[in-house]
């Protein structure tokens, strides 16, 4: 008689992100999670690396995230995720707007162009003991893993859009806390003609780029959909 023995639990990975988009894309992905917002002032964050490139800011802002909650006594014991994007137009990185004002000039100065949305991400390991995948330079001495980050870029096209457009669409408020201005999974894509690259980059978490970040700490996104199935 041939005994199936289960596979082992995947550890608990911990999103340090409030974003519902990037909620949305795990739970799709099959990947269960947690919830741990940090405090991390992003604004200060850009400020303190004048010389950084969008895409490096996107990084440094994803690091952060994920380095502020790892700090925390909650987070012993778990992988935790950081992920911040950046939109780049015309060689400037533009995070979120936060103001109408603000919002209203970008979308304008957007109008009939293209940019590219960078998003970074940065994977901590907690775990108490954690074996790196071969090749990886992660090895440490029992405490948290230092981390790796990897980037995932998309080039994004904008329609030409009518003043009363820009208007409408930021009285619904939502272009006020998207880097850019803008979502593509919201009322934004409506704007959007093309994307070129990962559109999960787009919305703020690519799922390609975390299974990369997982198989580095020696954690497969499969062993979620698997603990799923033995339930």
């Amino acid at each position: 008689m041939t005994v199936h023995t289960a596979p082992p639990a995947p550890p608990t990975l911990i999103l340090a992100s409030k974003s519902p988009a990037r909620t949305k894309l795990l739970e799709e992905a099959g990947v269960q999670h947690r919830i741990l917002v940090s405090d991390v002032d992003e604004v200060a964050v850009a400020a303190g690396h004048p010389e950084a490139t969008p895409a490096d800011t996107a990084l440094l802002l994803a690091r952060a995230e994920a380095e502020a909650v790892a700090a925390l006594p909650a987070a012993a014991g778990t992988l935790v995720l950081g992920c911040d994007s950046v939109f780049e137009l015309d060689g400037q990185a533009l995070g979120k707007p936060y103001t109408a004002e603000v919002a209203r000039e970008r979308l304008a100065a957007m109008s009939g162009r293209a940019g590219v949305l960078h998003t970074g991400h940065w994977l901590i390991d907690c775990r108490t003991e954690h074996t790196p995948a071969r090749g990886d330079s992660g090895a440490h001495d029992g405490g948290a893993w230092p981390g790796r980050g990897e980037l995932a870029s998309a080039g994004v096209e904008f329609a030409e859009m009518r003043p009363e457009e820009i208007e409408a669409y930021v009285a619904t408020g939502e272009p006020l806390h998207c880097a850019g201005s803008f979502t593509i999974d919201g009322l934004g894509g409506a704007f959007l003609s093309r994307v070129d690259g990962d559109p999960h980059a787009v919305v703020g978490l690519s799922v390609s780029t975390l299974r990369a970040l997982l198989a580095s700490a020696g954690v497969r996104l499969t062993d979620w959909w698997a603990a799923a199935v033995d339930r």
